[in-house]
């Protein structure tokens, strides 16, 4: 069962939760966009962000400009240009964890019974490309398979959406083999993270 946190994203509510709390948006760090389990510096660079998150109660994301202004665009044009061409009503929320807390994702919007929607506003150049190799953009393989990880949904949808430019929507369904792999990669993760943490505290005492 996953739990829903009506919070605004990037609000400091949205933060907190956050904290220590490997998420959707970054599994791509324990996983390559053919789902292999990484290594070296990366995962474990991303473990110790996290614990330092987790330590000190403050996010360590760098947020910008760009990122605020397609929040804008997202939720004034391209959530209701797909629940308008779709037929469907894009139910908002800012944050979702699993059952144990312990994971969480940020969806764009979840789609009742079973559905969820990751919407993005790229450049258009980049758009350009989603348009051109079809499918779903391999940077946003593990987030999107990670959200129906973390929600236990069925499918989502991922919208690509420009200005002037055709969109790009793509329906992915849940695969329990890919499922399988994030739950390994996560599990191992959680593990390091708790084995870690537990030796920096003995320092501390």
């Amino acid at each position: 069962m996953a739990y829903e946190h009506p919070v605004t994203q990037g609000s400091d509510a949205w933060h907190r939760l956050r904290f220590g709390r490997p998420t959707a948006s970054e599994f791509d760090q324990l996983l390559t966009p053919s789902f292999a389990l990484r290594t070296g510096d990366m995962p474990r660079t991303y473990l110790y962000r996290k614990i330092a998150e987790h330590l000190l109660g403050k996010s360590l994301d760098q947020g910008g400009s760009w990122a605020m202004d397609q929040g804008s665009l997202l939720e004034s044009e391209a959530i209701p240009y797909y629940e308008f061409t779709q037929g469907v009503k894009v139910r908002r929320i800012g944050f979702v964890t699993s059952d144990d807390f312990r994971i969480g994702c940020s969806p764009d919007g979840l789609l009742d019974p079973d559905g969820g929607i990751e919407a993005k506003s790229p450049l258009p150049h980049t758009h350009i490309r989603y348009l051109t190799e079809g499918g779903l953009p391999k940077e946003y393989v593990c987030q999107v398979h990670g959200s129906m990880y973390v929600t236990g949904r069925k499918w989502w949808a991922f919208l690509s959406y420009c200005r002037r430019l055709p969109p790009h929507i793509v329906r992915v369904e849940r695969d329990e083999k890919v499922i399988a792999v994030i739950h390994e990669a996560v599990t191992k993760f959680l593990a390091e993270f708790d084995r870690t943490l537990e030796l920096i505290q003995a320092k501390a005492a």
